[in-house]
C-alpha cells in the first residue's frame, strides 16, 4: 500500500493563519495610528519648548513676578535671545493665553489634521511659579477620543 504524500496545507490550517493576523492586524493598526498622532503633537510640544525656557528665564530674572512676561512682545523685550518663537513661528496650532502673576500658561490646539478624527484636542500646558522655578503641567482635554493615548500628554 502507497502512502500518499501531502502536497500543500490544508484549508483549515491557511484559514487559522488568516485568522492570526487579522487578530494582529486588528491590534497593530490602531496602536500606529495612535503612535503617529502622538508624534505629531509632540512635534507642537518641542515648538513650545523655547516657550517655556524664555518663561522661566524671565521669571528668575523678575524675581518670580510673571507680569512683566505676560505677552510674547514682553518676553521677547525681557529674555531678548533671537531664538524666542514670534506668533507665527509658532504654529497655527499654537496659542499663547495670558499670564497670571501666580501662573504661566498656554494652550497647545490640534485639529483633527494633527490630533483625533471627530474633533479638536486641546493640550494645556500650565507652569506654577515660585521665587526659584517654573513647574510645568499638562492637561489634555477636546472632543470624544481625545486623551493622554492621543497626545502623549
Amino acid at each position: 500500500m502507497k502512502r500518499r504524500v501531502q502536497a500543500g496545507f490544508t484549508l483549515i490550517e491557511l484559514m487559522i493563519v488568516v485568522a492570526i493576523i487579522g487578530i494582529l492586524a486588528a491590534i497593530a493598526i490602531p496602536q500606529y495610528q495612535n503612535y503617529v498622532t502622538r508624534a505629531k503633537w509632540q512635534d507642537n510640544i518641542s515648538r513650545v519648548a523655547t516657550l517655556k525656557t524664555a518663561m522661566a528665564e524671565c521669571s528668575q530674572n523678575s524675581g518670580g513676578d510673571m507680569t512683566a512676561c505676560d505677552t510674547l512682545a514682553e518676553l521677547q523685550t525681557t529674555v531678548g535671545y533671537p531664538g524666542l518663537p514670534t506668533g507665527g513661528q509658532l504654529g497655527a496650532a499654537i496659542t499663547f493665553t495670558a499670564i497670571s502673576t501666580s501662573s504661566a500658561a498656554f494652550v497647545i490646539t490640534g485639529s483633527s489634521a494633527v490630533g483625533v478624527s471627530g474633533g479638536l484636542c486641546t493640550v494645556t500646558v500650565t507652569g506654577t511659579v515660585d521665587a526659584t522655578a517654573i513647574t510645568w503641567n499638562y492637561a489634555t482635554g477636546g472632543a470624544g477620543g481625545c486623551s493622554k493615548a492621543v497626545t502623549g500628554y
